[in-house]
């Protein structure tokens, strides 16, 4: 692979630039509009739908279609996350934006959102009277900040169903009386029907009630709501920086710790190569070097390149991928050179580039298979561990894959994520500009015959899901083989 191909890589961090002209926001405008698109343009459209499957999906299709003709226009996320999810692509995806709006725009957009009666002077009212007949439900309950409160109420036309409605919000994207969320009794069990998430659209999460706790959703996304005066935790999770960087431990006389949580900004090329330059001796007196990619989503994978030295025990072979040169994908992806790069690799974006341009309409390969040599093998670090989870993704699995080649390196953990085999996201506004889409345009050589994408790489070593401690876990197992 063109060692350059890796800057381009990155997750689905889907966003877009929005503008303040009027917009389309017909939830069946925009599903059309993504259907073409992702058809003529994501670089796995004809791997994944074929003769087996081709009639269920255009059936799916016309289904989904009809949806959308009906559906609110602040509904429409869902259905269009639907139809994506017929390929199986987590670099495949929609999401919504809409920090280029006026408080004012954004209000107007839902304004028509479902409403009720309850105001929060009436509902103290209610709490006060009706104490002593209070499903324990009942009640105002709080997110982690206490900037959002609702109120939870029996809801007047069934007995076993609750109203979960706004009291205090952030006044844009709700407001008071607005309809947060609806729950359902049965057999004095708690069930969630909907909840509405930011952009109003009704999302079936996993629901949990314990005592004055409620818990929605699991795993990555998990929101918390506390009722009434109960003191609000603090936990790690809710002060933890959204996307925190690089950073290097000495764990002890024999081991250190590289944590890289994150690929997603440039920036961090730097930083790691500072890293690095600052703790060369540190890391080359140290037997024990371990990796730790939990929940590395990915980004731009420049910034493990210093470290392939200190991994390195022979010539390392990189794969190779095929780009979908078509004018959109050109346009929108491999025409934003990026700034903050040296010349040289500017001159090669614009090289590329101008291959593709000569290749329209082509799965033109632009990133030939190449092989990584050195001239030197570190003598220390003698064993390096990567740990890697569900949540270890996309350009942090290009290096696993290149990692693994050392003899030195063992994997700990599980599975990784499995969002390897499309990769370089390319981002569109939808004709509503609240949503953005964003496909892969690249295709890995390893196709068809080595598939990545929702397998995961599988580790050397699986951490038993009864271990809390991992990085305890990866010392102690790699101290036990050392001679």
């Amino acid at each position: 692979m063109n060692r350059y191909f890796r800057h381009l890589v990155s997750f689905i961090l889907v966003f877009s630039c929005f503008s303040s002209r009027a917009q389309n926001c017909s939830c069946s405008d925009n599903l059309k509009f993504v259907v073409e698109r992702v058809k003529k343009n994501y670089v796995g459209y004809n791997d994944k739908i074929n003769s087996s499957n081709r009639n269920r999906f255009e059936l799916f299709t016309d289904s989904l279609i009809n949806e959308a003709y009906k559906a609110p226009t602040y509904q429409c996320l869902p259905i269009l996350k639907k139809w994506l999810s017929f390929f199986k692509d987590k670099h495949l995806g929609v999401s919504y934006d809409d920090s280029n709006y006026s408080k004012e725009q954004i209000r107007t957009y839902y304004a028509r959102e479902e409403k009720t009666g309850w105001t929060e002077t009436i509902f103290d009212t209610y709490l006060k009277e009706k104490t002593s007949s209070l499903d324990s439900l009942e009640g105002i309950w709080k997110d982690h900040t206490g900037a959002y409160q609702i109120g939870i109420v029996r809801d007047i036309k069934s007995k076993n169903d609750f109203i979960g409605f706004i009291i205090k919000a952030d006044g844009t994207r709700w407001t008071p009386q607005q309809v947060k969320l609806r729950i359902t009794k049965k057999n004095d069990r708690y069930f969630l029907k909907y909840f509405r998430a930011v952009d109003h659209s009704l999302n079936p999460l996993s629901f949990q009630k314990i005592k004055d706790t409620l818990t929605l959703g699991d795993g990555v996304v998990t929101s918390r709501w506390y009722k009434n005066s109960v003191d609000i935790p603090q936990t790690p999770s809710q002060t933890r920086s959204s996307d925190p960087g690089p950073k290097f431990t000495i764990l002890d006389d024999k081991t250190c710790l590289f944590s890289m949580p994150s690929y997603a900004s440039l920036a961090y090329v730097s930083v790691m190569d500072s890293i690095i330059r600052k703790n060369s001796d540190e890391i080359a007196k140290r037997d024990h070097l371990i990796i730790d990619l939990r929940n590395n989503y990915g980004g731009s994978v420049l910034i493990y390149d210093k470290l392939i030295p200190y991994i390195y025990t022979n010539p390392i072979l990189t794969e190779g991928a095929s780009v979908l040169a078509t004018e959109e994908n050109i346009r929108d992806y491999y025409s934003q050179i990026p700034s903050n790069v040296p010349d040289s690799m500017k001159k090669i974006f614009e090289r590329n580039l101008s291959n593709l341009k000569l290749h329209i309409n082509e799965l033109y390969p632009l990133y030939p298979v190449d092989t990584v040599k050195l001239t030197k093998v570190f003598n220390s670090p003698k064993y390096v561990s990567l740990i890697i989870n569900s949540n270890t993704a996309s350009a942090a699995e290009l290096f696993i894959l290149q990692a693994k080649q050392s003899s030195k390196v063992k994997l700990y953990g599980g599975n990784s994520s499995g969002a390897i085999d499309y990769l370089e996201v390319v981002r569109t506004k939808l004709p509503c500009y609240f949503y953005s889409l964003g496909y892969p345009a690249c295709k890995s050589l390893r196709l068809p015959g080595y598939p990545l994408d929702n397998i995961g790489i599988k580790p050397d070593v699986k951490i038993p899901g009864d271990v809390s401690d991992w990085l305890n876990f990866v010392r102690t197992d790699q101290a036990k083989k050392r001679p």
